[in-house]
């Protein structure tokens, strides 16, 4: 079950800002009955290959270390996990399996670190770093987290001494923003500290309901990361997860106002709109109103049909 955690940084911004206090402040509504809805959208438990390695893409991977964040985003996800204090951490056993795994499929060319955030355990991933980037096979290693919105403080020098593991691959952090009230000058502070580690800061952003869902609000967010050395990269419809339903954003209404962004904002700053396919495989990109389409059903990489 999704944690219940503010630290003393989000306490502060979720006091001033309601956007933030809904993201991670539970509500009645999570617990609404909605029959589509799954545990699991991304069906990562069936791609499983060895605890803590998630093998659905041929030539890259993701790995989980933590089920354990600073604090939990109510529309994970991976609410059916996160927040496992007692089973979500990764062993160093389950680390030499994970490594055994990869050298068995050499196609398997970029790790992608996720979880939980892979920085609330700085420890065990400099352990990981060090074990994964010796494998020659290995030339892109992906890095994602929001410590930086949820405790800035903590991206310290035990953090940045993991980082600095990775020598020979470029390394790309996966910065979350979801409100331009996140960047407070503590986090850019963080953010400076990642910059110097890493070979490019990447945003990920997801489109929520009350949240985000207004031309300005993003338009402001996108035009600011750039503004403090982010690239834009994904903007994300929102999962279909089970307890995250609320969040989901009317589909013209989300068209429309990423239709406007790129009106708006220079090509750096728009990031790449797209469905993380429900059941399927693959992040679509979803069409604008500069085309004339029916947004009712597309196909996934497989070429399996969702209907919307």
């Amino acid at each position: 079950m999704l944690g219940i955690h503010l630290t003393p940084h989000l306490k502060k911004i979720a006091g001033k800002h309601r956007a933030i206090y809904n993201q991670f402040v539970p509500s009645d509504i999570e617990e609404k009955d909605v029959p589509v809805s799954n545990d699991d959208p991304l069906m990562e438990e069936h791609y499983t290959a060895t605890r803590g390695l998630i093998h659905k893409y041929d030539n890259r991977a993701l790995i989980l270390l933590t089920m354990n964040c600073a604090a939990y985003c109510r529309f994970c996800t991976r609410r059916r996990k996160v927040s496992d204090v007692k089973n979500g951490i990764i062993t160093e056993s389950d680390l030499d399996k994970m490594v055994a795994y990869i050298k068995k499929h050499p196609q398997i060319k970029e790790l992608i670190f996720s979880g939980g955030d892979p920085l609330t355990v700085p420890e065990l991933l400099k352990k990981a770093l060090q074990k994964f980037c010796r494998l020659p096979q290995i030339k892109v290693i992906r890095i994602s987290t929001r410590l930086h919105v949820a405790d800035p403080m903590k991206v310290n020098k035990k953090v940045i001494a993991a980082l600095r593991v990775v020598k020979k691959q470029p390394l790309y952090l996966l910065v979350h923003f979801e409100h331009l009230a996140e960047i407070t000058k503590p986090t850019i502070v963080a953010v400076k500290r990642l910059q110097k580690v890493s070979t490019m800061l990447l945003s990920q952003t997801v489109s929520l309901k009350g949240i985000n869902d207004n031309v300005e609000i993003l338009y402001s967010l996108f035009s600011r990361l750039v503004e403090i050395g982010i690239k834009p990269y994904y903007f994300f419809r929102c999962d279909p997860v089970k307890g995250a339903e609320h969040f989901i954003v009317d589909l013209k209404k989300e068209v429309a106002i990423v239709t406007e962004l790129h009106k708006r904002l220079s090509g750096v700053a728009v990031p790449a709109y797209v469905v993380d396919t429900p059941e399927g495989f693959g992040k679509v990109p979803i069409p604008l109103n500069f085309w004339a389409c029916k947004r009712v059903e597309y196909q996934d990489f497989k070429g399996q049909i969702i209907q919307l």
